[in-house]
């Protein structure tokens, strides 16, 4: 089964990167024998759809083109799977290896793996350990999201998605159509920056707020990509990170220090009380939420009126 699988994928690889031009699924199962022997279109599908994923994870950069029909067709262009010529100095290669640590506890730790054995085939120096150990301190992302990995290979291969999502103030999910852009981490919570093409508007999502399965579409990204720059800023604004005002709350004497951190004033109030200004924006209100009755919002009366819908929704379930 092995062998056979691994021939079908041989196969796949060579029928993509030898056209020049997008091949449907219907023109890859006539080229391929063990397509055609898949006993029905269904089983077909679900065999192509597990390949094309498996060549992908290899490495292999396939492209997913639409017709003016609309008939879909994938190709690899071998200028975007060629590797130039690796020449890596001993630091280089220790960043490399500390960027595949941060990974070691996620569900990208094989592919981190894979893509330093594959600079080890390119000419990555073989005196030189990318894992060796160059400090006592090791970093780690921590990534519990079953949302993570779908939405991380739909970024990088221009796809649409489809998810279930749950806003902090509504009881129940909702689907939303997106154009995924990028993921950034903020506070220790992944967040999906994307076009909504259901409100026509850049939004941004937190993973853990994802239901049910990701989904992929065809077709092509229908707004313009903004840089990278653009897109970690428009994260950091719906995360909270930009503010522009400022909010006065109550917190418990003990209580909710990383606000004292961010905290611009702190007056002492008695009967185990303070009152702390801290700054405002985006996304304060889902962070006040998380520290419950040992938060009074004071003003600005919108952000007050925001956590109190932000606290009814939890109530509901």
């Amino acid at each position: 089964m092995a062998i056979a699988k691994a021939e079908r994928l041989m196969n796949l690889a060579l029928c993509l990167l030898g056209t020049r031009r997008p091949l449907s699924k219907r023109e890859l199962r006539q080229s391929i024998e063990a397509y055609l022997e898949a006993g029905s279109d269904d089983s077909f599908n679900r065999m192509f759809e597990r390949d094309k994923d498996d060549l992908r994870e290899l490495g292999l950069v396939i492209e997913t083109v639409e017709s003016l029909d609309g008939e879909i067709g994938y190709l690899a262009r071998r200028d975007s799977n060629r590797l130039p010529p690796i020449t890596l100095d001993a630091e280089e290669a220790a960043a490399l290896g500390l960027a595949a640590k941060v990974w070691q506890q996620a569900r990208l730790a094989g592919a981190a793996s894979g893509a330093l054995q594959k600079l080890r085939a390119a000419g990555l120096p073989e005196d030189v350990d990318p894992y060796e150990a160059h400090g006592a301190l090791e970093p780690r992302i921590p990534v519990h999201e079953a949302a993570f990995e779908p939405l991380m290979l739909a970024c990088r291969d221009r796809r649409p998605v489809v998810f279930d999502y749950r806003k902090a103030t509504a009881a129940r999910p909702e689907p939303r159509h997106v154009e995924p852009w990028a993921l950034e981490c903020w506070r220790g919570h992944w967040y999906l920056a994307g076009w909504d093409r259901d409100r026509g508007a850049e939004r941004v999502f937190r993973l853990s707020r994802i239901t049910g399965k990701v989904r992929s579409r065809g077709g092509r990204f229908t707004a313009p990509v903004p840089d990278v720059v653009t897109v970690r800023e428009t994260v950091a604004g719906w995360a909270g990170e930009t503010a522009d005002r400022s909010a006065l709350i109550r917190l418990r004497t003990d209580a909710g220090y990383p606000l004292r951190a961010k905290a611009t004033a702190v007056r002492e109030l008695g009967d185990g009380w303070d009152e702390l200004e801290i700054p405002y924006g985006h996304g304060l209100d889902a962070w006040l939420v998380e520290f419950g009755p040992d938060v009074v919002v004071l003003e600005p009366a919108e952000l007050r009126a925001d956590v109190v819908d932000r606290l009814r929704a939890v109530a509901k379930g």
